[in-house]
């Protein structure tokens, strides 16, 4: 195994293992788990930047308006989809979480092709019904849209897209991201602190807890990001489907979240669209590296 390899699939299952460290925080608030892993975070890549002695790009992009506003946006975006994440884990709801990372790559076809005018082929048009068939058996079937997966594919995929376009590389990104949110993280924690609405601070153990948020969030991006620069994009495709099989596996097995028949069914569905679109992808590669 190469080590490219090795570095993505390490960070797709610590990915894919968070609802266990989210789970062990079941007494702390969702909001209050986010706010501190915003700030946690940036302790923990500012560290990182100091001692690697990488923080010269900080100054020129603060004198870029246009930057700093893309960056708050895609803060935005991460927090929103953090904290959803946490209100899933700890609601019961972690089988549909991992629908929201199944369908993230074909959310990403669709917001291509809206804002970077990217033709999807035939086939990927296929793989996209399909999955629409699939959300739409869950709607059906459930009674109520499967709005966590769908919230967390999009604020994920529009994420994704806006650090496609980004001049900051990953670690640079986050620390960004962070320090954006940092004011309003601290104000808004300190506010719930003093009016009785946060205890995690009262706690050794959860405060510990917390703590280890900021090297969980940052790990695996960094890994991510070492192991995107050693293999294929098709092979980080391949291996992105780590973390929701690991989700998928932990809410069904381990928190033993309900997945009755008709269920099983549209996710089904929304596996044979990730199929369609993979295999796709991959016999694309191959006739384009048979032409060259």
């Amino acid at each position: 195994m190469s080590s490219g390899v090795l570095q993505a699939s390490l960070a797709y299952a610590m990915w894919g293992l968070l609802p266990l460290y989210f789970h062990a925080l079941s007494a702390v608030a969702s909001v209050d788990i986010v706010l501190h892993r915003a700030l946690w975070s940036l302790a923990f890549v500012g560290v990182l930047l100091l001692v690697l002695r990488r923080w010269r790009w900080l100054p020129d992009v603060a004198r870029q308006p246009r930057v700093l506003g893309a960056f708050a946006l895609s803060a935005l975006l991460l927090s929103s989809n953090w904290l959803v994440y946490v209100w899933a884990v700890h609601h019961g709801r972690v089988v549909e979480a991992s629908l929201g990372y199944f369908i993230t790559p074909l959310i990403s076809v669709l917001l291509g092709f809206f804002f970077l005018h990217e033709r999807p082929r035939p086939v990927q048009w296929c793989a996209l019904a399909t999955a629409a068939a699939g959300v739409l058996w869950l709607t059906v079937a459930g009674g109520a849209l499967p709005w966590v997966g769908l919230v967390l594919a999009a604020t994920f995929g529009v994420y994704g897209l806006m650090r496609k376009v980004a001049k900051l590389g990953a670690l640079e990104g986050l620390t960004l991201e962070t320090l954006l949110l940092a004011p309003l993280a601290a104000g808004l924690l300190a506010w719930r602190m003093s009016h009785g609405g946060s205890t995690a601070g009262a706690d050794a153990s959860l405060l510990f807890l917390l703590a280890l948020s900021g090297p969980f969030t940052a790990l695996p991006l960094l890994l991510f990001a070492g192991g995107a620069r050693r293999i294929s994009l098709t092979t980080l495709g391949v291996l992105q489907y780590i973390s929701p099989s690991i989700q998928f596996a932990l809410g069904v097995w381990l928190f033993h979240e309900p997945l009755g028949g008709t269920r099983l069914i549209g996710f089904m569905l929304i596996w044979l669209a990730l199929v369609i679109y993979t295999a796709e992808s991959l016999l694309t590669l191959r006739r384009q590296a048979a032409a060259r």
